[in-house]
C-alpha cells in the first residue's frame, strides 16, 4: 500500500512538472522576438525597441541583437537593421538606399527606427499610458506633441540632420543630450569584458533610459502641457477684452504659456500677434509683463519694453514711465513688473505706443 501511494504521488508530481514545462514551452513560442543590430548602439534603436515592447502585440518581446540576415528573417520584427521598411512584416530600417519616409502631418524630417515605430505604434502607446480611447482627440494631439518635442530630434540626429542651416561652428559643446547619454552606455574600450552578454546588458540599460524619458515626456504633455494649452487658448480668445489692439493677453492662471502661444496663434489665425503677456507672480502679488519672443527658439522679443525703462526700479521707473506702482524692467527689456494689474496693463499699452 505504501508503494502504491508513492507511485501515485510520483505520478501526480510528474504530471505537475509536465504541465509546468508545457506552459513554459508554449510561452517560449508565444513570446515575440524583435531583432536589432549588435555592436555599438544608438538612441534611435534603443528607443524603438522600448516603444515597440509597450505595444499589445509586442508586449515584453525578447530582444535579439544580431546582423545575421538568416536569423533576422525568422524574427517577428526587426528594427534599425535588415535594409527593409515594411510595416506589414514589421520591418523598420532606415539605412537602405532610396529611403525617404517622414512622419507627415507637417513634419518633414527623415525618420529613424524610433520615428518609424512611433509612427505606427505611437497612438496605441499614448492611449494606453493616459488611459483614454485611441480615438479621443487629446490622444492625437499628444501624438503630435510628443513627436515634435521628443521623437523628431532623435530622428534628425540619427540621420545627421543639423538643427540650423549654417556653416558656422557651434559656439559651445553640448554632450548632455539623450543621444550622448545613451552613447556613453556603450562598453568603454578599456572594459576588460567585451562579451556580447555585457553588450546586451548595456543595451537594455539604454532602452530603459530612453524609455523612461519618453514616458516622462508623454506624461508631462498629458498632465501639464494639455491643461496649459486650454488656458492659453481661452485667454487668446479674450484678448480684445483686455485691450482694443488685440496684442495684449492676460493669463487667467499662471502656466507655461510660451509652449503654446505660437502654435495657437497660427491655429487660431491671430493677427496681429500677441506682443505682451500679463500674469500674476506666483511668489508675490505683483503683476508681470513679459514680451513675447520672435520665435520659440529665439531670445529676442517681438517688441521689448522701452529702452528708457530698462534697468530701472520702483520710484525711478515710475517717474520715467509716468506709471505708478512700477517694480522693475529687466536690462534686456523682455520682462518687467508692477504692483497692480492696472499698472502692468498701462505699461503694456505704453510700450505698444513706442517706436
Amino acid at each position: 500500500m505504501f508503494v502504491s501511494r508513492g507511485l501515485c504521488c510520483s505520478r501526480i508530481w510528474n504530471r505537475s512538472l509536465f504541465l509546468k514545462r508545457s506552459s513554459n514551452f508554449r510561452a517560449c513560442f508565444s513570446t515575440k522576438r524583435v531583432g536589432t543590430h549588435n555592436g555599438t548602439f544608438h538612441c534611435d534603436e534603443a528607443l524603438a525597441c522600448f516603444i515597440l515592447r509597450r505595444s499589445s502585440r509586442f508586449s515584453d518581446a525578447q530582444i535579439i541583437r544580431t546582423r545575421d540576415h538568416q536569423v533576422l528573417e525568422k524574427l517577428d520584427a526587426a528594427l534599425d537593421v535588415g535594409g527593409v521598411y515594411d510595416p506589414q512584416s514589421e520591418r523598420y530600417d532606415h539605412h537602405q538606399k532610396g529611403f525617404s519616409e517622414v512622419f507627415g502631418l507637417g513634419f518633414n524630417t527623415k525618420l529613424s527606427s524610433a520615428g518609424l515605430v512611433y509612427k505606427h505604434y505611437g497612438l496605441e502607446i499614448i492611449a494606453k499610458e493616459i488611459q483614454l480611447d485611441q480615438r479621443h482627440p487629446d490622444v492625437f494631439r499628444l501624438f503630435l506633441a510628443v513627436y515634435k518635442n521628443f521623437i523628431e530630434a532623435v530622428d534628425a540626429i540619427d540621420n545627421g540632420i543639423h538643427q540650423y542651416d549654417t556653416d558656422q561652428p557651434p559656439r559651445y559643446v553640448n554632450n548632455t543630450s539623450l543621444g550622448h547619454r545613451i552613447g556613453r552606455l556603450n562598453l568603454d574600450w578599456i572594459e576588460p569584458d567585451q562579451s556580447s552578454e555585457k553588450e546586451d546588458e548595456a543595451f537594455h540599460r539604454a532602452m530603459e533610459l530612453a524609455g523612461s524619458e519618453f514616458l516622462e515626456c508623454v506624461h508631462f504633455h498629458f498632465k501639464s502641457w494639455l491643461p496649459a494649452r486650454s488656458i492659453v487658448m481661452e485667454c487668446l480668445a479674450k484678448r480684445y477684452d483686455i485691450d482694443s489692439s488685440g496684442e495684449i493677453m492676460k493669463l487667467s492662471k499662471q502656466c507655461p504659456w510660451k509652449l503654446h502661444i505660437f502654435e495657437l496663434e497660427e491655429e487660431m489665425k491671430i493677427d496681429p500677434p500677441i506682443k505682451y503677456v500679463l500674469y500674476q507672480d506666483d511668489r508675490s502679488e505683483n503683476w508681470r509683463i513679459q514680451a513675447v519672443s520672435v520665435s520659440p527658439e529665439r531670445f529676442e522679443s517681438c517688441k521689448a519694453l522701452p529702452l528708457s525703462w530698462r534697468g530701472l526700479e520702483k520710484e525711478k521707473l515710475s517717474e520715467e514711465s509716468s506709471i505708478p506702482g512700477c517694480v522693475f524692467v529687466h536690462m534686456s527689456g523682455f520682462i518687467g513688473a508692477n504692483r497692480t494689474y492696472e499698472g502692468a496693463l498701462a505699461m503694456a499699452r505704453a510700450s505698444l505706443m513706442t517706436s
